[in-house]
């Protein structure tokens, strides 16, 4: 993507934390996070489960339930202005009309009680103000864009009455249906089975092309992001461990955990018997970690890793990295 150096970000966090009360103590969930995404840019975000990747993005949409939850610290700029600070009021505006997100499990997103087509036009009556009758045609022209075959039909059926991949078609169309500024579809394929994944990630990408977006996309899915992305920031354990574009990523990783995540991923003609993996889990929010958090599960550390925390670092332009090595 050709972009000038005086061109600023759309959508910046900027030191982010944000932490939740839980019987253990404090579960920092995300920890002093920073990035970017650049107008029509695919920025992805990569990691394990319980990295803090939909946290973040929770965060950005200012849906942490208050309490337990709380965003501790930082900033969170969209198009030069400090979301945290915005009344709720002028919140709800933004929220599903200039950043919308398309969840993991559309069935949690939908309200089983009303039917697709109410749901689906709510989005047009509550942020265009379009009357009942244009929020309809709206709403059936939404789901004929996301390739859904008889609109008019599904209009007026319920979530439960839908397939997986129809579900998350429509949560396409809800999300998309304002032409927001910034999408963010976090693991958008991830109940699905491989083939219609496929097809819902073509159909994200095309829209996003067509209405000219910038989206942050969050997977744990490498293979999905070397196809995706533009640029690529690697979490763990709610940090930041490595941010780069996606060639320079996937030719010269430079965190040990990047490392072991490529490792991890199948190859085409190699005859493995098992995968690698990495040994051991992500450690636990609420753990307080003097070192480097992933030091534990790292085959390089140190003992420099377990009482010093690496900072983030240039290894070369547009490649920052927090490790010792």
């Amino acid at each position: 993507m050709d972009r000038t150096n005086n061109s600023e970000p759309i959508l910046k966090l900027e030191d982010l934390s944000t932490h939740f009360a839980v019987p253990e103590g404090i579960a920092r969930a995300v920890e002093h996070l920073s990035y970017h995404v650049f107008e029509g840019e695919t920025l992805g975000v990569v990691g394990e489960s319980g990295c803090g990747k939909s946290v973040a993005a929770l965060s950005i949409l200012r849906l942490i339930p208050i309490p337990p939850g709380r965003i501790a610290s930082g900033k969170i700029l969209f198009m030069g202005q400090n979301l945290l600070e915005l009344p709720m009021k002028k919140m709800r505006k933004i929220r599903g009309d200039q950043i919308s997100m398309v969840f993991q499990d559309p069935m949690t997103s939908f309200n089983p009680v009303f039917t697709i087509g109410y749901q689906l036009s709510k989005v047009f009556t509550l942020h265009q103000k379009l009357s009942r009758k244009e929020a309809v045609k709206r709403s059936v022209d939404m789901l004929e864009a996301c390739e859904i075959p008889s609109p008019e039909r599904i209009m007026k059926v319920y979530p439960h009455q839908l397939s997986g991949g129809m579900r998350q078609r429509v949560m396409i169309a809800m999300a998309l249906g304002c032409n927001p500024t910034v999408l963010i579809a976090d693991e958008p394929t991830t109940a699905l089975d491989v083939t219609i994944q496929a097809e819902i990630l073509d159909l994200i990408l095309r829209l996003k092309k067509k209405f000219g977006m910038a989206m942050i996309l969050i997977t744990h899915d490498l293979g999905i992001i070397a196809n995706s992305a533009q640029r690529v920031v690697v979490m763990y354990a709610g940090e930041k461990v490595e941010e780069a574009d996606v060639l320079s990523l996937f030719e010269k990783p430079g965190h040990p955990y990047t490392i072991a995540l490529m490792k991890s991923l199948p190859h085409l003609g190699k005859t493995k018997k098992f995968l690698n993996e990495i040994e051991g889990v992500v450690p636990p929010p609420f753990r307080v970690i003097q070192g480097c958090k992933f030091a534990e599960r790292c085959p390089e550390a140190m003992e420099r890793c377990r009482k010093e925390r690496p900072r983030l670092r240039s290894i070369e332009k547009g490649h920052m990295v927090a490790c010792h090595l």
